[in-house]
């Protein structure tokens, strides 16, 4: 989730710095296609011998997203019929935070070694979701990032999960995802309920919907002054927030290698956006990190996020009274009608998670209807960046959540 303050997040960045449905392992690419530049992602999935396709849909609203999918590997062949596990990414992140760990450490692998069929998700706006029918996201005056959470769970999630269930034949599938990415599907299952029978069970990795007891220094500094910085931003049009450019990722390489003096202020940079938990951090995997993220959001999502937190409640955008009213009917936005998410839903948090307080995750709980359950992360420092980088994610979530999609097949 990106609920970063925005002038203390950009100065430490500044510090620390198709193939179209193309079903091949690296090792049978061409030679000289080796060191084509490619997508993260799918570089990173060729690289550790996965098979590979990569699929565009079309939302209801104009934009075209990425998403990938690995249905099998040389030691796991691709085969039809097999249950598909669905994972989206947090907020600022992208599709590659499930396979940036690598094998037999990434969830989307161990999900395809359990013989899943694994899809990828990338929200509108990130790096491989930057184009629209009709909006330029690169253009002076655009509007390409008009947009929160709301339209990703609204618009971008049923897009993707209708494409994919219509390419494998299937009518429902498992759901994955970190951070905004469960935040993102509370919006689709309460708003948009028919999605639930979609859902064989929902795996949240971090939820984050009630926002009020979290204890990040970014998110309690920027969320007083979140009116004011939505009005700058929108006078300078600056519309994206944190774009992804070669600068942060050369930033990234230089300043936080192993062999860098300045490799432990990366570390804490990240530590103090997510918590502390130092054992966790493959430090040697930050450069990769920080190439994967950020990988661009709207000004909007962030705006949206310190709403919540100043509100204490998980509703919608707040435009202001006059737009309130135009658009809602009311002076305040809606409250998200969660008894409506009737899908199986696991919870997962953990004590020392600095952007999913254990007491909102508890009360998320206390709205959903169908909960698997609340399930604690053992490690005691296990931190909000842990669920899709910790080195030990394996042994301390992974195998408990591919288990529970296993029971529900």
């Amino acid at each position: 989730m990106a609920n970063h303050y925005h002038a203390v997040f950009v100065l430490a960045i500044a510090v620390i710095g198709m193939v179209s449905a193309a079903v091949v392992p690296r090792s049978l690419l061409p030679t000289g296609h080796t060191n084509v530049p490619m997508n993260l992602t799918a570089d990173i999935v060729l690289r550790d011998g996965y098979y590979l396709e990569q699929h565009q849909v079309t939302t209801a609203d104009g934009y075209i997203l990425t998403m990938f999918r690995i249905p099998g590997s040389p030691a796991n062949p691709v085969r039809q019929g097999k249950n598909v596990a669905f994972l989206m990414h947090g907020l600022l992140s992208s599709s590659a935070d499930y396979v940036i760990s690598g094998s037999g450490r990434a969830l989307a692998y161990l999900l395809v070694d359990a013989g899943y069929d694994v899809w990828l998700g990338n929200a509108r706006g990130n790096t491989n979701s930057r184009r629209h029918i009709f909006h330029d996201p690169d253009a002076r005056s655009t509007n390409f990032w008009d947009f929160s959470w709301h339209e990703i769970g609204y618009f971008d999630l049923p897009a993707m999960i209708d494409y994919t269930l219509a390419y494998t034949g299937h009518t429902s599938l498992h759901y994955a995802g970190h951070s905004q990415g469960t935040t993102s599907f509370f919006v689709m299952a309460s708003t948009r309920p028919d999605y639930n029978k979609k859902i064989r069970s929902m795996h949240a990795l971090a939820p984050v919907a009630f926002m009020s007891n979290l204890r990040s220094p970014f998110v309690r500094a920027f969320a007083p002054f979140v009116n004011q910085l939505e009005w700058i931003m929108s006078m300078l049009g600056v519309n994206e927030f944190l774009p992804s450019n070669e600068m942060m990722i050369l930033g990234g390489q230089r300043l936080c290698e192993d062999e860098s003096p300045f490799q432990e202020v990366c570390a804490n940079v990240l530590f103090l956006i997510g918590g502390f938990n130092s054992p966790q951090l493959n430090r040697t995997m930050i450069p990769a990190l920080l190439e994967n993220a950020p990988a661009g959001a709207s000004v909007n999502q962030l705006v949206h996020y310190a709403q919540g937190y100043n509100s204490g409640r998980f509703r919608q955008y707040d435009f202001g009274l006059t737009l309130n009213l135009i658009r809602y009917g009311s002076v305040r936005p809606p409250d998200y009608p969660l008894h409506r998410v009737t899908a199986p839903v696991a919870l997962h948090f953990s004590d020392n998670d600095w952007l999913a307080a254990v007491s909102d995750v508890r009360e998320l709980h206390s709205h959903l209807s169908n909960s698997i359950g609340l399930f604690r992360v053992s490690d005691p420092r296990w931190n909000h960046l842990d669920f899709v980088w910790g080195i030990d994610a394996n042994t301390f979530l992974y195998e408990r959540v591919i288990s529970f999609m296993d029971r529900f097949n």
